[in-house]
């Protein structure tokens, strides 16, 4: 058969051909979808989109890829579990854009992220002006004449230790070194500090940073002994290309280290500086990072000692040993984390922050918004001699490029120097497309994941532009989405379905937008040809009386001017405008958090505000944002959403766990006396790739169910804790029936629409917006008082049409019971349906930060400033 299939591929060279797709949930799926063109994959939660994007296409793509790799990498291609599909052809090179991946820690920022900070680092490093950090004097040459002088200067009687430095700060045994040191007929080494003869140097830790210095003389000074001082100078300078350092001993007993070269000297106060490299301005550097908080900008209030010790405990207590790996996190949990002193948040050396182009530091350039830095870098041919703007043109060029494609895929309100852990999911996946679209890379097959996430309708268009000259460009796009917008622009509608997990997985419509809408079959569809609506069938409701109203005052953090905002209780709320306007900042980062303080409940301190009032009409606040349920493959739904603790106590109180004499604690895979200990619970071995991520593949021992051999003979109603940890919640919310206590999680988890979602599925492999809704079916469970504040942004995250509506309708139960729900989002539909709006704006960054518009959608859409309400009226009318 799959001979028949090639033969034919012949014929539809076009398209990329699927045929028998049976990954997950899909069903023996097959499609085409066609090369060069853009290619929308809709449908509802759980369908089978991902299934076939991902799990299937980009899959498939990787394995192609790694099989044209060399030998050495191809020894793996066996160990990539190989998508179950029955063939596939016409795919060209996949390169997935999705919202998980790049590295996202504290080290990482937008300027890394899009290579734009290696520019910036090349840039200083070569047309840079560098200036003492003691007076701020520019620095100049100092010649080797100039260096002896201002050693004799001293006074007479200074010893001199001179030392060329061979090795600053690197890892190594560095016997290299040591060996080059005695070929000069030299006998001392200066190691880390301490001065030994060569032969008794110790052996050196290859993993541990070192500093080696070789000792070229030792003078006492006379008026008699500059000719030697001299030439031993000039000896430590040859021997390392123009640097060399001296310890100098004084009469009292102190001492004081001095760095010369040849290079860099102030001509005012005689300090030297090392030449400027790109790596001098990396914070992720020894040569650039601040000492003080190691690159991070950040120190944690808890002392060296106090970290250290808690790391002995933790160690002690987890039977863990100690790897010499650290995290990145500048404090540990519960510390305070405060900006670094010495650096003020720059995270670089002050040799670094004292170099200016045009008056400018590489950290001030980076806090520059985007549009502003890319005026900044255009106009700085002006400033720049006929030699520096030679070599700055092609770098400043590669700089304004990057950032141009930026502001086009909606971000221009970002900076630089903003960390990638506190982006977005939608607003990293723009960044890295920004960074795929500036490689000009041509035939390549991308497959994004709903790159509109977090994006306000009024930046959409600008996105959909960037997406299309993609396609331009000759590559092919699949689109993981359920945006209207663009699903209108595609060239290929593909809608999975009908229903979720066991009920999806199949080619429910195809085609353009006009064949998918038209077409009676396709819950798309409907959607699309305003057939059926996101919406709430009852009347608004009006806020009540003045008093019960929560208003905060005099809101100034980072772009808020001076913001007063009040939140009408008992309603539901929403807060939109465009991206960067200040929703976050407002409602998040000050709002929420004073109101947390407020209640005596744990926050971190919000932004500056003068007022908060009303607070004593609420008795509860719960914050559902998207962040992960867990940062482990152990954790899952079933663990978070306190399912997985009465699910033990059933399968303890059988007769059978009884007698073997299993607590409930024997059936959790956290627990070595249950667990499979060849994989730790976890259900897959990690192999180490080196050139690329590790892989993971499925326990060899226990087949991926994560439990020992004698844990899964205990059963419960025929099924064991590993088959109850692969059903989907909605076939053990009926499995579970009978025990209340299951059951009840259970049915909360099917309200919010997860129940495709499997109990035992990692965390980590969940989308922001099932997070997200997994916390909020946590809280439904939880006794409500009636008096609570439920706080989301974007819920409708990676939700079609119809989990919308049932979002809204557990939204609207939520305020029926007398609580309050606000709401951040962009969803038009969504947002029409809210009791009231407030409108943040008018535009992003430093042109938004305040309140356009407050009042029910149909004010918000007759209020000619409101950009949302322009969205509005246009969607609905």
């Amino acid at each position: 058969m799959q001979r028949q299939e090639r033969a034919r591929s012949s014929d539809s060279a076009g398209f990329v051909r699927i045929r028998g797709a049976r990954v997950h949930n899909l069903q023996n799926l097959s499609v085409d979808i066609p090369r060069d063109a853009i290619t929308v994959v809709t449908g509802v939660s759980g369908s089978g989109k991902s299934s076939l994007a991902f799990d299937t296409l980009f899959a498939e793509g990787q394995r192609q890829y790694i099989d044209s790799l060399s030998t050495y990498a191809r020894q793996y291609l066996d160990a990539i579990p190989r998508p179950d599909v029955d063939l596939i052809d016409g795919l060209a090179p996949t390169l997935s854009i999705d919202q998980k991946s790049g590295t996202r820690t504290a080290r990482s920022t937008v300027g890394t992220v899009t290579e734009i900070y290696d520019y910036l680092r090349l840039l200083y490093a070569r047309v840079g002006t560098p200036h003492c950090t003691e007076c701020g004097s520019t620095i100049s040459t100092q010649t080797p004449d100039a260096i002896v002088a201002s050693l004799a200067a001293l006074p007479v009687g200074t010893k001199l230790t001179l030392m060329s430095p061979m090795v600053r700060d690197r890892k190594g045994g560095h016997r290299d070194v040591l060996d080059k040191i005695a070929q000069q007929g030299l006998v001392r080494v200066r190691v880390d500090g301490e001065i030994y003869r060569l032969e008794d140097v110790p052996k050196l830790a290859v993993r541990r940073n070192h500093t080696i210095e070789a000792v070229v003389d030792r003078i006492v000074l006379k008026e008699s002994s500059v000719a030697r001082l001299d030439e031993s100078v000039r000896l430590a300078l040859r021997l390392t290309d123009g640097l060399c350092s001296a310890v100098i001993h004084s009469g009292d007993g102190t001492e004081e280290a001095r760095l010369m070269s040849t290079a860099m000297a102030c001509i005012e106060c005689g300090a030297s500086f090392e030449t400027l490299e790109p790596r001098t301005f990396s914070f992720n550097s020894p040569h650039g990072a601040c000492p003080t908080c190691n690159g991070l900008g950040t120190v944690s209030t808890a002392s060296k000692k106090q970290r250290a010790a808690g790391r002995r405990g933790k160690n002690a207590q987890n039977g863990t040993r100690k790897t010499g790996r650290r995290s990145t996190s500048s404090a540990e949990k519960g510390d305070t984390v405060v900006t670094c002193q010495q650096c003020g948040g720059a995270r670089l050396r002050p040799e670094a922050l004292a170099v200016t182009i045009d008056g400018l530091s590489i950290d001030r350039c980076c806090a520059m918004p985007l549009p502003e830095a890319a005026d900044w870098m255009r106009r700085l041919d002006q400033s720049l001699s006929a030699r520096d703007r030679q070599v700055a043109d092609p770098i400043r060029g590669e700089v304004i490029r990057r950032v141009d494609y930026l502001r086009r895929v909606g971000v221009d309100y970002l900076t630089l120097d903003r960390t990638a852990e506190s982006l977005s999911g939608g607003e990293l996946q723009r960044v890295r497309l920004a960074t795929c679209i500036g490689s000009g890379l041509v035939g390549v097959c991308y497959v994004l994941d709903e790159p509109s996430i977090g994006l306000h309708p009024a930046d959409h268009g600008r996105l959909l532009g960037v997406i299309e000259e993609l396609k331009s460009a000759g590559n092919t796009i699949v689109i993981v989405e359920h945006d209207e917008e663009t699903m209108r622009i595609a060239d290929h509608v593909l809608d999975i379905g009908p229903g979720a997990g066991r009920h999806g997985g199949q080619l429910v419509s195809q085609g353009d937008v006009e064949q998918v809408t038209a077409d009676p079959a396709s819950p798309t569809g409907q959607y699309l040809a305003g057939k059926r609506r996101v919406g709430l069938d009852r009347p608004r409701r009006p806020p009540q009386s003045k008093s019960d109203w929560l208003t905060l005052s005099g809101a100034t953090l980072h772009n808020l001017s001076d913001v007063t905002v009040a939140v009408p209780l008992g309603l539901l709320v929403g807060v939109s405008g465009v991206s960067g306007s200040g929703k976050s900042s407002l409602i998040v980062d000050t709002l929420a958090p004073a109101l947390a303080q407020k209640l005596g409940t744990p926050a971190p301190p919000p932004g500056p505000f003068a007022k908060l009032r009303g607070a004593d009409k609420i008795d509860k606040l719960v914050h559902i944002d998207q962040s992960p349920i867990g940062r482990t493959s152990r954790s899952c739904p079933a663990t978070y959403a306190g399912v997985m603790d009465p699910i033990r106590t059933v399968f303890a109180k059988t007769r059978q766990a009884r007698t073997l004499g299993f607590t409930a604690a024997r059936f959790s895979f956290n627990s070595p006396a249950g667990r499979c200990e060849l994989c730790k619970g976890n259900g897959f071995e990690r192999v180490e790739m080196n050139f690329l991520s590790d892989l993971l593949i499925e326990c060899s021992r226990c087949a991926g169910k994560r439990f020992n051999r004698q844990t899964l003979q205990v059963r419960f109603k025929g099924a064991t804790i590993a088959d109850v940890l692969d059903m989907t919640i909605e076939t053990a919310a009926g499995f579970f029936e009978a025990v209340p206590k299951v059951h009840r999680h259970l049915q909360s988890l099917l309200d919010v629409g997860l129940g495709y979602v499997s109990l035992g599925q990692s965390s980590t492999t969940l989308s922001g917006g099932e997070a997200q809704r997994i916390k909020l079916a946590t809280e439904l469970a939880r006794p409500a008082t009636g008096r609570t504040l439920y706080l989301l942004d974007e819920p409708t995250t990676g939700l079609h049409f119809s989990d919308v509506q049932m979002l809204l309708e557990v939204l609207d139960r939520l305020v029926a019971s007398g609580n309050t729900v606000v709401v951040i989002e962009h969803h038009v539909d969504l947002l029409n349906a809210c009791d009231w709006l407030i409108d943040m704006g008018p535009k992003g960054g430093v042109e938004g930060g305040e309140i356009v518009a407050a009042g029910p959608p149909e004010v918000i859409r007759a209020d000619p400033n409101s950009q949302t309400g322009r969205f509005l009226e246009n969607h609905f009318s």
